[in-house]
């Protein structure tokens, strides 16, 4: 149980953070959520998680790519929590395209909210983690953290950014009792997948249909998606004391793809 531990999750307001974001709050973790979208959706969210498990739920906006909004949301978390014992780091966006025509500021946004969002977030949070002598970190990677595919440029390099990150910091904070570790999951049907589908059926010239068939699970051995709640379920497991030996692990969850 999580019980009086305090958990900040970016990009929850849907898709895997929300799901992870639910998971930790069902396991007695106050939440922090953070994301887009309408005010009255966000609210009805977090008014539903604290409200189902009895546990404080905030919302912060913090701009992801800024890293004066992320300072401050990092300072509001820990000024009105004493740490944020759980810092996990979801936020993500895709742009596909081939590279030769992949616009500059779409690369420069990827890699503010993808990569250089985790390096805040976790700067700000370690030293509290350093004072209660326990920390979580839990950078959700991809796959992609592991291998690459045509036209993801800006997300392949991210991610493969987070997994060194993830080491990194693993290192500077064994002696501490704070553990950093990467779940990369292969592709889980969730907003930005969805987005993704069409974008990637121009980008090689074939159907919605066979992007899913022929591209996306193409790639993974069990041609299942990956599930929220499959993902949230590590999450969970990787902040409890059963996985206190587990730091700098980059672990797949990808239904087999990153075994080829």
């Amino acid at each position: 149980m999580l019980k009086g531990k305090t958990a900040l999750v970016t990009g929850s307001t849907s898709g895997i953070g929300q799901g992870i974001a639910e998971a930790f709050a069902a396991d007695g973790a106050n939440v922090i959520l953070n994301g887009f979208g309408p005010t009255d959706a966000v609210e009805r969210l977090r008014a539903q998680i604290a409200s189902a498990h009895g546990v404080q739920a905030r919302y912060d906006a913090a701009d992801m790519s800024r890293p004066d909004a992320i300072e401050a949301m990092m300072r509001r978390a820990i000024g009105e929590f004493g740490a944020i014992d759980i810092l996990v780091n979801n936020a993500g966006i895709q742009f596909v395209s081939p590279i030769e025509d992949f616009p500059a500021d779409k690369w420069d946004a990827i890699i503010a909210i993808n990569l250089s969002g985790a390096f805040h977030t976790i700067r700000h949070a370690v030293a509290a983690m350093k004072q209660r002598g326990w920390g979580r970190i839990i950078n959700i990677a991809s796959a992609h953290a592991l291998v690459a595919s045509p036209f993801k440029s800006a997300y392949v390099a991210a991610k493969h950014g987070i997994a060194g990150l993830t080491k990194s910091v693993a290192l500077e904070a064994a002696e501490h009792g704070i553990t950093a570790n990467a779940i990369c999951p292969g592709y889980v049907l969730t907003p930005l997948v969805e987005q993704q589908i069409p974008d990637t059926a121009r980008a090689r010239g074939i159907t919605a249909e066979q992007v899913v068939k022929d591209v996306l699970l193409a790639a993974q051995p069990t041609k299942q998606f990956v599930t929220v709640g499959q993902v949230a379920a590590m999450a969970v497991f990787l902040a409890s004391e059963n996985a206190a030996s587990i730091t700098g692990a980059i672990l797949p969850m990808d239904g087999g793809w990153t075994a080829h």
